[in-house]
């Protein structure tokens, strides 16, 4: 289906206000396939006026009121369903498999678990003589990110709306796209003027003037984490709240006892995953030393038989990374670990389309752990091997990082398994592979963020709590 792609306003109070506009750009072709309005810190001061006088009435609502605006919302996403999938592949460069279901499907299933929390979570709760009261906590700014936009989207704006706030949306620059079908399929569903506010523009303006706002009482930011950094800084500056999402470096273990294959051919795919442009992707992995060389052989065999392309193909599994920049980036830190011994599986360009910022997957040893190809987050299509002698060495490596957001654990006895996965300082585990939870908090240790988002613990980032004694 066609799609327009050119968006030319801001979203204020239930209002299109038409604004300059700057080019998106497809990753796959370089070439300019739509606009987005360009707002400014006067448009950021509007929507917190907007926000905050329908926050008034928002915030009164039942949870039934707003569980059924949420299942409406989830009704007109599901309807938008091929667009929001066609725009995401323009945008993003996803694969159109991987846009399908990490990015599009997702997000919608998001909406729906959020509709569901709205409906269950009581809106008080005794504690001997208290009766703990939940309010929401007021205007969130929400802050997305260019990797998935959409999911991101929903996390942040679904459980907001669960918990009776109102928004002020900034896109990522690089992906507005599919924000704006967001907004409209929320206008669409009901959602009341000035609940849910969108200011796309440049982050040192449009972001900046969200996080410095006094009438902005939380901030969900996904993004890097010196990015995430400054955001902390304004906001405990104002004593306000910041749900930050960082950068991850997670480790896959794999143990003595594991089906050596499939683990590691499950770490490929989940650190290629989006063209490794995901912050949870397992790109260190971690293997028993005397398994180390048949673990390489296999993961690059694996690497090398991905197919990377057109992200408009159905067998195509990695897609282009965002941009240029962050092509340059991606080869910049895999040209130095090279220099310094390490051994890759791969050209990273060869066979390559002469078109598009593609990046072929690559699998890197020989290095030490200290090396910064194993301790910073790369964001692109490269898995680190290293070996580990036990257990214990295994969960003293995965712990010698900055970050900590997910990991994984392989073993054949899941006692054994979840044991190593209580150990990890990271927020979320997976053992065996285990699928995606929803409604599980997600969120990092250490540089990888403060927070939670999704499911109940995600709802309560933006619930303030009164105590009432009697």
């Amino acid at each position: 289906m066609t799609v327009n792609m050119d968006n030319d306003s801001v979203f204020i109070g239930g209002s299109w206000l038409r604004r300059a506009t700057n080019e998106v750009f497809n990753p796959a072709t370089e070439e300019a396939i739509g606009t987005a309005a360009v707002g400014s810190a006067a448009d950021v001061d509007q929507a917190v006026t907007a926000a905050t006088r329908a926050g008034s009435s928002w915030g009164r609502s039942s949870q039934a009121q707003r569980a059924q605006l949420l299942r409406s919302l989830h009704a007109e996403l599901s309807a938008q369903r091929t667009a929001l999938i066609d725009t995401t592949v323009a945008e993003v460069g996803a694969p159109v498999s991987v846009a399908a279901a990490a990015h599009v499907g997702l997000a919608i299933e998001l909406i729906d678990g959020f509709a569901r929390l709205a409906d269950a979570q009581p809106p008080t709760t005794r504690v001997g003589n208290s009766t703990l009261l939940r309010k929401p906590a007021g205007v969130v700014g929400c802050i997305t990110p260019w990797n998935y936009p959409l999911y991101q989207l929903a996390a942040k704006i679904g459980a907001a709306l669960a918990a009776g706030c109102t928004t002020v949306i900034k896109p990522a620059e690089l992906t507005p796209l599919s924000t704006y079908l967001f907004c409209r399929a929320a206008q669409s569903a009901g959602i009341p003027d000035g609940v849910i506010n969108l200011i796309p523009g440049a982050g040192s303006e449009v972001g900046a003037a969200i996080v410095a706002h006094p009438g902005v009482n939380v901030v969900s930011f996904t993004g890097s984490t010196t990015v995430g950094r400054g955001v902390a800084e304004v906001a405990g500056h104002q004593l306000k709240r910041a749900c930050l999402e960082l950068g991850g470096k997670s480790a896959s273990i794999v143990l003595d006892d594991a089906d050596l294959s499939t683990a590691v051919r499950s770490s490929v795919e989940a650190a290629m995953l989006n063209s490794g442009q995901t912050c949870s992707a397992w790109t260190r992995l971690l293997v028993p030393r005397y398994q180390f060389d048949d673990a390489v052989a296999i993961a690059s065999a694996h690497a090398a038989g991905m197919r990377v392309g057109d992200p408009r193909l159905p067998d195509t599994e990695l897609g282009p990374l965002i941009s240029a920049k962050q092509r340059r980036a991606v080869l910049t830190a895999v040209e130095h670990a090279r220099e310094q011994g390490a051994r890759l599986s791969a050209d990273p360009l060869r066979g390559l389309p002469a078109r598009g910022h593609f990046v072929n997957p690559i699998v890197i040893s020989g290095v030490r752990r200290s090396d910064p190809i194993v301790q910073d987050e790369i964001f692109g299509p490269v898995l680190v091997v290293l070996a580990h002698d036990g257990d214990d060495d295994a969960v003293d490596i995965a712990n010698d990082s900055r970050y900590g957001l997910a990991g994984a654990v392989w073993s054949a006895d899941d006692d054994r398994a979840f044991g190593v996965a209580a150990r990890l300082e990271t927020g979320q585990v997976d053992i065996n592979g285990a699928p995606f939870n929803p409604l599980a908090p997600f969120g990092g240790w250490k540089e990888s963020g403060l927070g939670r988002e999704l499911g109940a613990l995600g709802i309560d980032e933006f619930i303030e709590y009164t105590s009432v004694q009697r």
